[in-house]
């Protein structure tokens, strides 16, 4: 016999929402904006064989567990809209229905990457390093109801899983601070423009490298790329952590390094699978609890963290935007970030161009920062013209407004006697000197050796001479980590990528 108080709480349990067996995948809560325009997939899990059926917005959809517990469906097309509403999910065998409150429908981006991405409005305890210029008024002034963020918590992992922590914040002065402030900018910008709702889904983590983020097949099924993949399973299957001892030693000697004000040295025997460095890791904690999430594109910003071999670092940018794509089963516009003036071997001109590759891929735009940099800072902190950049790229490719979205990108050069004449595309109306003649452009002739050289403009074409080369072969332009000075623009405002006529990639 049943004593009569664990009968109260067995009752209790069995009205409680805490029993509810239906879950939905991890982007999915209170505050979400869904994709307008397109099918909306739903996924989560159940109890096998349950039927799980999803009410929003006047459809209602359903769809029956497969013996593990894994269920799918499609919301049909929605219409954009500000209207807070309620998401439903109920499943035949789960005695409360979930529900998502201020649910709305508009535009939602993905934005991923490494610290840049990463690098919050304002500078708090998790993010130390953030702050952008003018932080207090900024903070102050984002109050904006129909922007919402999705922010992943960190994590890594050797193995695909099935959630991600985080939560839908709408934007308001208090919510903002925490907000990827890249992504922020962007959804200001793409809000006032497009005045429908915007959602960030903003899956980021420090010193991560591209080889990070993709799944395990794309890689595998790629000759050159698939000894990294072997040789981190290889360090998986051989790991063995640190002692209880050797912890405890470490600990001592972190205890001891803070007290003194020195750097604490790291624990001993990391394990594979939490290091952003390595393949599938961060695609395995954080990209794959969210894949297929309704979404219009991806925000990239990654480069400043390459392994060795450096000059694999195009194809793994390449991989990805493919497997992405794959995975997301459409053609995603993918427009990154590429890399800011930065006196490290890090931010090197190389890098530039191993990312300037990437836009012979369709559906591809690059925002250029090369004039935004800071000399001794990788996070640099003028983000909000990072994401007015990457902003226009989206009105002009995706929403049909009649904007110059690229500065100039070098298209063609001729030898004409004594000078080179180089052409460019998103030129339209002339090329720009800002602040004075144009500098860090150098010449060389057949030999390679580079040298200054004077450029002058004419009209969406410049005529580039040194009097130390008679028979010029090549030109570049701000073709170092830090190309202080360089000023060539479009009349849009937007600045010139750098390059390199005669071989780019290195």
């Amino acid at each position: 016999m049943i004593p009569a108080f664990p009968r109260f709480a067995l009752l209790l349990l069995s009205t409680t929402p805490l029993l509810a067996v239906v879950k939905l995948a991890s982007p999915f809560g209170d505050h979400m904006v869904l994709q307008q325009g397109c099918s909306v997939p739903v996924w989560g899990t159940a109890a096998p064989h349950e039927k799980v059926t999803i009410e929003f917005a006047g459809q209602k959809e359903s769809a029956t567990a497969d013996p593990s517990g894994e269920w799918h469906l499609a919301l049909k097309q929605l219409p954009a809209s500000t209207e807070s509403r309620r998401f439903t999910a109920s499943g035949s065998a789960t005695p409360a229905p979930l529900e998502f409150n201020d649910v709305l429908v508009g535009e939602v981006w993905l934005c991923s990457g490494q610290s840049n991405m990463d690098f919050t409005v304002a500078k708090t305890a998790k993010y130390y390093f953030a702050g952008v210029n003018n932080e207090a008024a900024e903070v102050a002034a984002a109050n904006f109801p129909f922007i919402r963020m999705f922010t992943g918590e960190w994590a890594k992992s050797a193995v695909p899983v099935q959630r991600v922590g985080g939560s839908w914040k709408i934007c308001t002065p208090e919510t903002v601070r925490e907000f990827s402030a890249i992504g922020y900018f962007f959804a200001r910008d793409l809000q006032r423009e497009l005045n429908v709702p915007i959602g960030i889904v903003t899956l980021t983590y420090g010193a991560s490298c591209a080889q990070a983020w993709l799944r395990r097949d794309a890689i595998a099924a790629n000759p050159r790329l698939k000894p990294q993949l072997d040789e981190f399973d290889l360090k998986v299957k051989n790991y063995l952590p640190p002692t209880a001892a050797e912890l405890a030693a470490w600990q001592m000697a972190v205890d001891k390094a803070k007290a003194a004000g020195q750097r604490p040295p790291r624990r001993p025997k990391p394990d594979p699978a939490e290091d952003q460095h390595n393949p599938t890791v961060m695609f395995n904690g954080m990209i794959a609890p969210v894949v297929p999430y309704a979404i219009r594109g991806v925000l990239w910003y990654q480069g400043e963290s390459i392994t060795a071999p450096r000059e694999l670092f195009p194809l793994w940018n390449e991989a990805l935007i493919r497997n992405w794509r794959a995975l997301w089963g459409s053609e995603l516009p993918f427009y990154f970030c590429q890399l800011a003036a930065h006196r490290a071997a890090s931010n090197g001109p190389e890098v530039r161009a191993w990312q300037t590759a990437a836009l012979a891929l369709p559906g591809t735009a690059m925002a250029v920062t090369i004039d935004i940099g800071d000399e001794k800072n990788v996070h640099p902190k003028n983000k909000q013209d990072v994401g007015a950049r990457l902003a226009r790229i989206a009105l002009a490719r995706n929403y049909g407004r009649n904007l110059e979205y690229s500065g100039p990108q070098f298209e063609s050069l001729t030898v004409a006697g004594g000078t080179l004449r180089l052409k460019f595309s998103h030129a339209t109306g002339g090329l720009v000197a800002k602040a004075g003649p144009l500098q860090t452009f150098e010449i060389a002739a057949s030999d390679g050796r580079y040298v200054p050289a004077a450029a002058q403009i004419d009209g969406d074409t410049l005529v580039v001479r040194s009097d130390a080369v008679l028979i010029p072969a090549s030109a570049r332009y701000a073709w170092s980590a830090y190309p202080e000075g360089c000023n060539l623009f479009n009349r849009d405002g937007l600045p010139a990528a750098p390059f390199r006529t005669d071989s780019p990639l290195p």
